[in-house]
């Protein structure tokens, strides 16, 4: 994937998880940016015009949902699929309303994930 595509951005709390996304997305040839909740993603000023968002559900202060409707109140419209221990109906529908393309559920190894960030970067995803 070109660098043009942009940035996967990981927001994970878990150190584990993030450090292990990353390595696993880097070695696809991604170029990914973490961080480690919300207050550190919406201090951020520098967002790509192309990228993907890759958000955990489950965060101190506020859940990926919360911090996705932030980013689109500042016009950060970067595709995002949310990822989560255990997902249930509301999260589903919320995630849905506030314009998550995946609801997925750790552990993240059938693939899904990366085909998901391809597709958000893709040219005409």
């Amino acid at each position: 994937m070109s660098a043009s595509a942009g940035p996967v951005i990981v927001v994970e709390d878990d150190d584990a998880v993030r450090n292990a996304l990353k390595f696993a997305l880097e070695l696809e040839g991604l170029d990914v940016r973490v961080y480690p909740g919300a207050v550190e993603v919406l201090a951020e000023s520098d967002w790509p015009a192309r990228g993907c968002l890759v958000v955990d559900y489950y965060m101190a202060g506020m859940n990926g949902v919360e911090l996705v409707d932030q980013l689109r109140e500042r016009r950060v419209e970067l595709p995002a699929i949310l990822i989560t221990a255990k997902a249930n109906n509301a999260m589903r529908t919320s995630a849905a309303w506030s314009g998550f393309r995946q609801v997925l559920e750790k552990p993240l190894e059938d693939g899904s994930l990366l085909d998901g960030i391809r597709s958000a970067l893709s040219p005409t995803g």
